[in-house]
């Protein structure tokens, strides 16, 4: 069941600071792709977080995973929650703006809550989780916009690939829940970014060429920051936040990055949104918070 808790001062700082740094990871990410290309820019991203993440399990002396089953878990964990939505969002933000990518992002926890009713027995959907399901989807639908409904081009496409990276998202929480439930949260993503890394680095090998080292200083910034920054310390940031806030208000989280991402990428890369984005993140918004329950317990 979806866990309440009273936010207390300390926790909303957190959850603030969470929300800075994942809100800046879409703009660094943007600007990496100016020079690398996105198989590459995901094998960077997963390489250098799984490192981090190693020695953060070293130094806290966390047991290490060793059964083949628990690897073939971090296998489909990683395709589902580093792969998939990492490639397809990256993919997405060559095509369509920083700002536009993080307002999508939002509705992750859209899917999250359909998701879970199908696979859990105590997430069913009530009428107010219906409620919030159903303006999350009105918000998307009118972030997309009428033109992209009616004639279907690369920015049409790259929209739905990015929602198709949190449709991924949200597998990856059901996932994660059923077989990496009891594992400490930090070697889980360790692991899943081991799995990824594996993959990942052949593959941009393959398709896009040798992972270049001879990057511009502006390009190892970008990829220092998402990498290092917005994924391995933020992973290891979020579990703490968590456990202090609890799930319902960390949803809160996805609220706050949109607009840092939008200011971000309107600052930086002069990017403008057209008006239905906003009333579509508002709706949107209006969803999420119906959705955790703090809208109603508010009123």
């Amino acid at each position: 069941m979806t866990e309440q808790k009273t936010l207390s001062g300390r926790a909303w700082a957190e959850l603030v600071v969470l929300s800075l740094i994942w809100g800046g990871s879409f703009l660094s990410i943007r600007v990496a792709l100016d020079e690398i290309g996105v198989l590459t820019s995901v094998a960077h991203r997963c390489g250098w977080a799984m490192l981090i993440l190693w020695g953060v399990v070293a130094l806290r002396r966390l047991p290490l995973p060793r059964s083949a089953g628990l690897w073939g878990a971090f296998l489909v964990m990683g395709l589902l929650n580093n792969i998939i939505p990492f490639g397809l969002m990256a993919w997405g933000q060559l095509y369509i703006e920083t700002g536009l990518t993080s307002i999508f992002n939002a509705s992750t926890a859209i899917f999250g809550a359909l998701v879970a009713a199908l696979v859990f027995a105590d997430e069913r959907l009530t009428r107010r989780k219906i409620i919030g399901v159903a303006l999350g989807f009105a918000g998307v639908i009118t972030v997309l916009g009428i033109d992209s409904l009616r004639s279907f081009n690369i920015t049409s496409l790259a929209q739905l690939a990015v929602i198709g990276g949190t449709l991924s998202y949200a597998f990856a929480g059901a996932w994660g829940r059923i077989h990496l439930a009891g594992l400490h949260p930090i070697v889980a993503s360790a692991g899943m970014l081991t799995a990824s890394t594996l993959i990942m680095v052949p593959a941009a090998w393959v398709f896009e060429g040798p992972i270049r080292m001879d990057l511009q200083a502006g390009t190892w910034l970008a990829i220092g920051y998402y990498a290092v920054i917005a994924t391995a310390l933020a992973y290891v940031f979020y579990y703490r936040v968590l456990g202090m806030a609890g799930s319902a208000n960390v949803m809160l989280c996805t609220l706050m990055i949109a607009p840092i991402a939008v200011v971000l990428g309107a600052v930086v890369r002069a990017e403008q949104l057209p008006w239905n984005a906003y009333a579509g993140f508002a709706i949107l918004a209006l969803g999420l918070l119906v959705l955790s329950g703090r809208l109603l317990r508010r009123l």
